[in-house]
C-alpha cells in the first residue's frame, strides 16, 4: 500500500506538466488573426425623412479583410436588426454582397416599414439598429476565422397620426333603418376600429366622438370616390364628408388610428378566410376554412387537442386571436378530433430550417414571428414555445405571422 502510494505521489506531478506543456504547446499553434476589415457608419443618429422617403438615410461602409492566397474567395454577408433581436431568422434583414461592393444603404422608407412591420415597434417610438458585416473565406488550403464587424444606429421614426377617439360610428344615407352604428375596437389591436355591415348606394360617413366633440374622417385627397380595397392616409375634420357607395352589398370598414388610415372593402375586394389542404387518414383530401385551431403538443400531454375558441378579427377574417392563458410548447393545427388525424392535419409552427426542417423556437414576447404552415412531417414536428405570462396571441394568417402579448 505505501508503495502505491508513493508511485502514486510521483506520477501526479508528471501529469500535470504533461498536460500543461499540452495545453500551452496547442495555444502556441494556434495563430492570431489580424483583423483588417473596419465598419463605419455616415451617422451614429438619423431622423427618418418624410419628405424624401425614397433617398437613402443611413450608410454602411467597410474596409476589405485581411488578403489571403488566390486560392480562397472571400464572401461578405451583412444583417440589420433591430438591437435586442440578436439578429434571429424572423427579423434579420440579411444580403448576401456582389463582389467588390464593400457598402449598404437603406432609406427613410425601408426603415419605416420594417419598424411598423416586420419589428413591430410602436409608432412614434425611437428605436436602435444593429448593422454587422461578416467577411467569410471558402477554398485553399487551410481555414480562416472570418471577420466580424458590428456597428449600432440610433433612429428616430417618421411621425405618425395618433388620433384620440372614445368613440368610432358609421352612418350616413348608405346605412338603412339606423341613424349610426358604433364600430367596436379590434382585439388584435386597440387602436383600430372594424365592422362588417350591408349598405345601399348613397352617402357613408365616419363620426369620430371624442371628449364631447364629433368630427368626421377625410381622406386627405379629400376624394369621395371610393379607393375600393386600398388604405387611403386620412385625418379629422368638423365639417361632415361622405364617402360614396355606388354598388350595395357587404361592406368591411376599418379605421386605424395608429396609421392614419382607412380601408374599405367592397363586395368585389372582400376579403376570405384562409384555406387549407391536407391529407387525413388512409390519405383522404381534406380542404379546412380556418376560423378555429387546436393547441397540441407537450401543452396536453398529446392527448386531445386544445380548442383555442379564437376570435375572428372584424378587419381580416384571415387574422385570429386567443385571449386564453396556456403557455408551455404546442403546435397549432386545424383538427381537434381524438382520432389520427391530430396527428396528420395541418399545422401552424415557426419557419423551418434553411435544410427545411423541423425546430422548435420560442416566441418572444411582443416580437412578431415568422409563420410557417403545412402538413408535412417536419412541419407537424415541429414547436414553438409560448412564454409565461402570455394571455393573447395573434396569427396573422395573411401575413403569415404570430405576437405573444401580455396585457
Amino acid at each position: 500500500m505505501k508503495k502505491s502510494n508513493h508511485l502514486y505521489k510521483i506520477l501526479l506531478p508528471f501529469s500535470f506538466l504533461f498536460c500543461l506543456s499540452a495545453c500551452k504547446k496547442g495555444i502556441n499553434d494556434i495563430d492570431k488573426v489580424q483583423e483588417k476589415m473596419e465598419l463605419r457608419v455616415s451617422s451614429p443618429n438619423v431622423a427618418l425623412d418624410e419628405n424624401n422617403p425614397s433617398k437613402d438615410i443611413v450608410t454602411f461602409s467597410w474596409s476589405p479583410a485581411r488578403p489571403q492566397s488566390d486560392d480562397h474567395m472571400v464572401t461578405y454577408t451583412t444583417r440589420l436588426d433591430v438591437v435586442g433581436n440578436n439578429f434571429g431568422t424572423a427579423t434579420t434583414i440579411m444580403t448576401f454582397e456582389d463582389d467588390g461592393i464593400y457598402s449598404k444603404s437603406f432609406s427613410s422608407e425601408q426603415l419605416q416599414n420594417w419598424a411598423n412591420e416586420k419589428w413591430g415597434i410602436p409608432a412614434n417610438k425611437s428605436f436602435t439598429l444593429e448593422f454587422r458585416v461578416v467577411a467569410e473565406w471558402e477554398g485553399g488550403g487551410s481555414f480562416e476565422a472570418p471577420e466580424v464587424k458590428t456597428t449600432r444606429v440610433e433612429v428616430t421614426p417618421i411621425k405618425t397620426v395618433v388620433f384620440d377617439a372614445d368613440k368610432v360610428f358609421l352612418g350616413g344615407s348608405a346605412i338603412t333603418g339606423i341613424n349610426k352604428i358604433e364600430m367596436p375596437k379590434t382585439l388584435e389591436n386597440l387602436n383600430q376600429y372594424a365592422f362588417v355591415l350591408n349598405l345601399q348606394p348613397g352617402n357613408l360617413e365616419i363620426p369620430v366622438e371624442f371628449r364631447g366633440a364629433t368630427n368626421y374622417v377625410v381622406p386627405t385627397s379629400a376624394n369621395t370616390v371610393l379607393q375600393d380595397g386600398e388604405a387611403v392616409p386620412i385625418r379629422l375634420r368638423e365639417n361632415p364628408f361622405a364617402f360614396k357607395i355606388e354598388t350595395a352589398g357587404a361592406y368591411r370598414v376599418v379605421v386605424n388610428m395608429q396609421k392614419a388610415s382607412a380601408t374599405i372593402y367592397s363586395p368585389a375586394t372582400a376579403l376570405t378566410p384562409r384555406v387549407v389542404s391536407w391529407n387525413g387518414e388512409g390519405g383522404v383530401a381534406q380542404n379546412t376554412t380556418v376560423t378555429e385551431l387546436y393547441m397540441h403538443g407537450a401543452i396536453n400531454n398529446w392527448g386531445n387537442p386544445i380548442k383555442m375558441d379564437l376570435k375572428v378579427s372584424l378587419a381580416d377574417p384571415q387574422v385570429l386571436v386567443y385571449t386564453g392563458g396556456r403557455v408551455g410548447k404546442a403546435k397549432f393545427i386545424v383538427y381537434g378530433g381524438s382520432d389520427n388525424n391530430k396527428n396528420l392535419s395541418y399545422a401552424f409552427v415557426g419557419p423551418l430550417t434553411d435544410a427545411g426542417l423541423r425546430q422548435d423556437q420560442n416566441l418572444v414576447l411582443g416580437t412578431a414571428l415568422t409563420l410557417a404552415g403545412g402538413s408535412s412531417s417536419e412541419h407537424r414536428n415541429a414547436y414553438l414555445n409560448i412564454p409565461a405570462t402570455t394571455n393573447v396571441l395573434i396569427f396573422d394568417l395573411r401575413n403569415n405571422t404570430i405576437l405573444a402579448q401580455k396585457r
